[in-house]
């Protein structure tokens, strides 16, 4: 019973990190008077609207999402974790092997997963530059996306 708890819980888990991932990139503001001036919330709305106006005009903010770098990167981790495992269990016959691979394959869908979500993201170019322009104009200066 227990097992099956620890399961659902971790299922559950990943689904909402999943959930919370799949924001895309957004610009980083420099602290400058205009921040100052308007604070963190209304500065908030005003890099939406920067991001509403240029999808209004047709661009896409692109793939750089965080699950899209967690799926690749656990992807990546399971096959290399796999395959180092699997080698390292040939000592210790078909049955070191299956364990050896099990075993890291775990390890690196853990590491892939983890990697993935620290990845930087970057929206399209011209998206990016349609929404720097925008706050730009406002008064902010875009340090990087984050």
């Amino acid at each position: 019973m227990a097992v099956r708890t620890t399961w659902r819980d971790a299922i559950l888990c990943g689904l909402t990190v999943a959930m919370v991932a799949c924001a895309g990139p957004e610009p980083m503001l420099r602290s400058n008077a205009k921040l100052q001036l308007q604070g963190r919330e209304a500065s908030k709305l005003e890099v939406a609207a920067c991001q509403h106006k240029a999808e209004t005009a047709g661009l896409k903010p692109g793939t750089g999402n965080r699950s899209g770098n967690m799926a690749s990167g656990a992807v990546i981790g399971l096959v290399g974790g796999a395959a180092v495992g699997a080698s390292a269990g040939i000592i210790g016959g078909a049955g070191g092997v299956a364990i050896g691979a099990a075993a890291g394959g775990g390890l690196g869908l853990l590491i892939g997963l983890a990697g993935g979500a620290y990845k930087p993201l970057e929206p399209d170019p011209p998206y990016a530059d349609a929404v720097v322009r925008c706050l730009i104009e406002k008064g902010y200066e875009v340090t990087g996306w984050q």
